[in-house]
């Protein structure tokens, strides 16, 4: 299964995408073992998220969207991540819905 670039609908109705904050990254790999359809880890040992072709997005911020089906990954991925560096916000107005700057 691979992560889908068209619009799925996450938490609440709204289409939900995820983020990597590398600065904050410390490659344990959680997020790749939880949701290895979204997250990856690198050569130089720091996770990154994945296109809908499989693709490495090694840009600073570059967001993918979260498949509907993997939600409960993706969110488990942010709450388990020891250096608090990922970020899922809804795609509408940019708020953070889970993570380290979640309300």
């Amino acid at each position: 299964m691979t992560v889908r670039h068209e619009a799925e609908t996450g938490s609440e109705g709204h289409d939900l995408e995820v983020w990597i904050d590398q600065d904050l990254c410390t490659g344990d790999g959680i997020c790749a073992q939880y949701a290895p359809e979204v997250f990856e880890l690198d050569i130089d040992g720091l996770a990154y998220v994945k296109s809908g072709d499989d693709e490495l997005l090694q840009a600073p911020g570059a967001t993918t969207p979260v498949p509907l089906p993997l939600l409960r990954d993706v969110v488990d991925s942010a709450k388990e991540c020891p250096g608090d560096c990922i970020h899922v916000r809804r795609v509408s107005d940019s708020v953070e819905v889970y993570g380290p700057d979640a309300a």
